[in-house]
């Protein structure tokens, strides 16, 4: 069997290092390419010593400059470059057969849409290229023949619970059930909000993930931009969409049909499992992920959203109602929120304020091109920052 080779975007997050995780358990069937990330430069330097990439890509400068003197004490012979148009290279490249797209933030837009255009089987792990580029994205996806997998653990439940015939979706599916674990704020009372740390926020009860997603998993905004994500990847209508509250985070998500039966894909917190999935579709193999003991996974529960707890949940479909682009323009303010909000700028309570009065702000127009869709970015993200400092005053 020929080797797959695989390009990691993003390799030194959480979703990148579990990618090589169930990479190196399968080494007759995988070989990594080629390696990106921001500024993780011992990370970057163990991992290229270890699966000897062709290509390394460093998104900051100095820390490209660092790890190449590393790279040279080391004797290693892998290319390196940083970020530009060497990113979008090794997502689209003709060596390239898997491209694992982790980078967090409209950042991985460019080189996710890349890998679409170039046709590669891409495993999307990075939301933001859904819900900044909408049709865009998808419609690249569909001219490049690229095999899109979702990576997020709730979009490959679903994935794996639909037909395995898409023309079959529309006629037998009723809607799309994505469960959240409610974060660490789920019983919080809510007159302490306004006192949440940083350090509070990113400790999520059951998955290990980045910091920005960890907050994002508090506000539940990360399933704002999940329901985007599903109605792009699905087509799924906005109204077909749901969303419930499963602590234990063992179902992650259901498909409801019309004959009202519900299918569920269950298992460990692990985004190996995912993972794993999205590499050897349609075949499966070994995670390293735990299997569920049925004798102590105990009692499974449910709970109704608060919308008075979670208010940027109902901003999906705010968004989605609004004119194209709008949905772009949410994530770039909750970037923008996230972060001030992890450099102490302003209050956990106030990520909704900034996230609701960009959209009130910045009513975009169609977008036609990537260009256009970084502009309504960059724009966004102007007026979110004007909102933060306001807030600060």
């Amino acid at each position: 069997m020929k080797k797959q080779r695989v390009t990691v975007l993003g390799s030194t997050g959480s979703v990148g290092k579990n990618t090589l995780d169930v990479i190196a358990r399968h080494p007759d069937r995988f070989e990594v390419f080629a390696l990106s990330a921001s500024t993780n430069v011992e990370e970057m330097l163990a991992q290229c010593e270890r699966f000897k990439p062709q290509m390394a890509i460093m998104a900051d400068v100095a820390a490209a400059h660092l790890l190449g003197q590393k790279f040279k004490e080391k004797g290693l012979s892998t290319q390196l470059n940083f970020a530009g148009a060497a990113i979008e290279y090794i997502a689209s490249c003709a060596e390239v057969d898997i491209v694992m797209a982790s980078i967090v933030g409209a950042a991985g837009l460019a080189p996710s849409l890349a890998a679409a255009r170039a046709g590669k089987r891409l495993l999307l792990a990075n939301k933001e290229a859904l819900v900044v580029g909408g049709d865009l994205f998808m419609q690249a996806v569909s001219q490049g023949g690229a095999t899109l997998l979702p990576i997020d653990s709730e979009h490959s439940a679903v994935f794996q619970s639909l037909p395995e015939e898409r023309s079959t979706w529309a006629q037998r599916v009723e809607k799309i059930i994505l469960t959240a674990s409610g974060g660490p704020f789920r019983t919080r009372d809510l007159s302490t909000f306004g006192s949440i740390t940083p350090e509070q926020a990113v400790a999520h009860p059951n998955w290990v993930m980045g910091r920005k997603i960890s907050v994002d998993s508090a506000t539940m905004m990360n399933k704002a931009l999940e329901v985007i994500e599903a109605h792009y990847l699905f087509g799924m209508l906005p109204h077909q969409i749901e969303v419930v509250i499963h602590p234990q985070s063992i179902i992650h998500s259901m498909v409801q049909y019309h004959d009202s039966s519900v299918v569920a894909q269950l298992g460990n917190a692990d985004m190996r499992v995912p993972i794993a999935y999205g590499l050897s579709y349609p075949q499966r193999m070994a995670s390293g992920a735990q299997t569920l003991d049925w004798k102590t996974v105990g009692a499974m529960t449910f709970e109704a959203l608060d919308a008075q707890r979670f208010p940027g949940l109902q901003l999906a479909w705010q968004a989605m109602a609004a004119t194209q682009g709008t949905t772009a323009v949410l994530n770039a303010a909750n970037e923008v929120a996230v972060q001030a909000f992890l450099d102490r700028r302003i209050r956990f309570d106030q990520i909704h304020h900034v996230n609701t009065e960009t959209l009130s702000r910045i009513v975009p127009s169609k977008p036609q091109s990537l260009d256009d869709l970084l502009a309504i970015d960059a724009s966004s993200r102007a007026s979110a920052a004007r909102c933060v400092a306001q807030l600060e005053k």
